[in-house]
């Protein structure tokens, strides 16, 4: 069920460059693993599409790159603080595939473990720029990991369904490979619900706005 509420912070923790921004779950839905909740710090006019990274009873968890204002802002609360949270929203992975392999790169692997835990750990690979971002892998259970210049699609192994998520041209790359993957995409988003069309990208020539018929698209689609 959608619902935005202000929500407190119940701690926050560094993991390499990446902050892992805690907060109270009250009654929040976490949705499916792959879609996405716009967090506001106060004061700040545009919220912040996160995927949900972790969740307990009592938590749910966002893994936030601080490299920019908003994200920079969120990543600075404290203990106690309460932020804005609209959410779950957008599409995320179907979870009835037979063979499954994780797939990620970089901040992309926030929605990575959980949907690892919803799948009971599959397999995964991970490729990040430098072993300090590769802390984060340690989120991820069964992880293999690379670091460039080796790239994911050198190391996946054939014959899985893959579910990643990671930059544009990562995710075209295991599209070419193979028709059997989820895709998680990512854009800018400044509504979270289709109205103002900032998060729109260009997929065989088609546009598709990520925060309503993604940000999960289906390879083969």
């Amino acid at each position: 069920m959608l619902t935005r509420a202000a929500h407190s912070v119940t701690g926050t923790e560094a993991v390499g460059p990446y902050t892992l921004l805690r907060i109270q779950r009250g009654d929040l839905d976490p949705g499916l693993p792959g879609q996405f909740f716009m967090l506001e710090a106060p004061g700040r006019l545009l919220p912040r599409p996160m995927s949900l990274c972790l969740a307990t009873e009592s938590e749910l968890a966002f893994l936030i790159d601080p490299i920019g204002p908003g994200t920079r802002a969120l990543c600075s609360l404290e203990l106690g603080d309460r932020l804005a949270i609209l959410g779950p929203l957008g599409n995320g992975f179907r979870l009835d595939v037979e063979r499954p392999l994780l797939v990620g790169g970089g901040i992309g692997i926030a929605p990575l473990p959980y949907l690892s835990e919803r799948l009971d750990n599959p397999p995964a690979v991970l490729g990040f720029r430098t072993s300090w971002h590769a802390e984060a892998a340690a989120l991820v259970p069964n992880a293999e990991v690379v670091l460039e210049p080796i790239y994911v699609t050198e190391v996946m192994p054939a014959g899985h369904d893959v579910l990643a998520c990671g930059p544009a041209p990562m995710l075209e790359a295991i599209r070419a490979l193979t028709p059997h993957a989820q895709l998680a995409w990512e854009a800018p988003m400044a509504c979270g619900y289709g109205a103002c069309w900032g998060c729109v990208v260009r997929i065989d020539g088609e546009l598709k706005r990520l925060c309503v018929e993604g940000p999960v698209l289906d390879a083969a689609a």
